[in-house]
């Protein structure tokens, strides 16, 4: 059975524009919000960020979640009112919190005052990370420069393979990925907290050259297709180049996803959401590659042929009807 792709164009970029709009108004909101699209971490804005968890092999410590008012209200007592608090941890046993540069003996004195408040803490689960805002700011500067030049690589690149249009077509494919999943976490910041730190750029960068080698190797089938039949209509070619290429995108992005379920399931706090980065990153760059790169082609080719036909049409002879009149 053959899937048309191309035929049903309207209602994939319906679903692209609807995901890229929630992507946009999710980021706006987060700006309004936090100053940011996304909710930053310490690599970004620098400052102080401490991990704590309740020590459980003591009786009757962990029998209740951490109260985030009983946080606060340490935390306010040491004058860190513009502190970020959240309760993690298996069975909310743990705290996280995002505040100033500390020194040392400030963090040994918010420790012991939580400590008390708290009950004793697990020193092998104590995380204690300080970045200043100078090394933020060069990491962030960093990464926009290497998406940047990334970008620009893919488009040098497939002008060089291909043609200029199949390299643009490329990109709003590739923006498209990376949009949505910008989105995605600027809602996973508004609603859960969660931060993108210097591994989100990592992630960025990788869903840009597994979505652009899956684009590639459908492009590359279009056109060997387009020399063998040059005269097959250029839907036709798409949805032939498509459908030979489906079960090998299928299985590589299946493949790929399993073990990033596996990475984000068993790999630890610190690569949860690398992994989960790359699983929305991944699929949507399946997506695009399948239902959006494709059909976008066969749409421009479509109406290029259009407007060379009119451009390329023979003027109509007036003067021979007019002398006969």
């Amino acid at each position: 059975m053959k899937f048309s792709v191309v035929k049903q164009r309207r209602l994939w970029w319906t679903i692209s524009a609807t995901l890229m709009i929630i992507s946009i108004v999710a980021m706006l909101i987060s700006w309004q919000q936090l100053g940011a699209p996304l909710r930053p971490s310490l690599d970004f804005v620098g400052g102080t960020r401490l991990q704590f968890e309740r020590d459980c092999t003591q009786p009757d410590k962990c029998t209740q979640p951490i109260n985030i008012s009983d946080v606060r209200e340490v935390v306010d007592a040491e004058k860190l009112n513009n502190s970020s608090i959240q309760v993690v941890g298996k069975n909310q046993q743990g705290i996280s919190i995002r505040t100033k540069t500390l020194d040392v003996e400030q963090r040994t004195q918010l420790q012991t005052a939580l400590s008390e408040k708290l009950g004793a803490f697990n020193p092998k689960a104590t995380q204690i990370d300080t970045v200043g805002p100078t090394l933020g700011r060069q990491l962030f500067t960093q990464g926009l420069l290497a998406l940047a030049v990334s970008f620009a690589g893919i488009v040098i690149y497939l002008s060089v393979r291909f043609q200029v249009d199949y390299a643009v077509i490329a990109i709003i494919a590739l923006f498209h990925d990376v949009l949505i999943t910008l989105g995605a976490f600027s809602i996973l910041g508004l609603v859960s907290g969660i931060e993108v730190d210097s591994l989100f750029v990592v992630a960025i960068l990788t869903i840009t050259g597994f979505s652009v080698t899956d684009t590639v190797v459908i492009y590359d089938r279009i056109r060997e297709i387009l020399n063998l039949h040059p005269n097959d209509h250029i839907d036709k070619v798409v949805d032939d180049a498509i459908n030979q290429t489906l079960t090998r995108s299928i299985n590589t992005t299946f493949t790929v996803l399993l073990t990033l379920f596996s990475l984000f399931l068993f790999g630890g706090e610190t690569l949860r959401n690398f992994a989960l980065t790359l699983i929305i990153g991944f699929t949507m760059g399946a997506y695009s590659s399948i239902f959006i790169a494709g059909s976008l082609l066969a749409w421009w080719r479509e109406r290029r042929s259009e407007y060379q036909l009119v451009e390329n049409a023979e003027p109509i002879d007036t003067s021979a009807s007019s002398q006969d009149s």
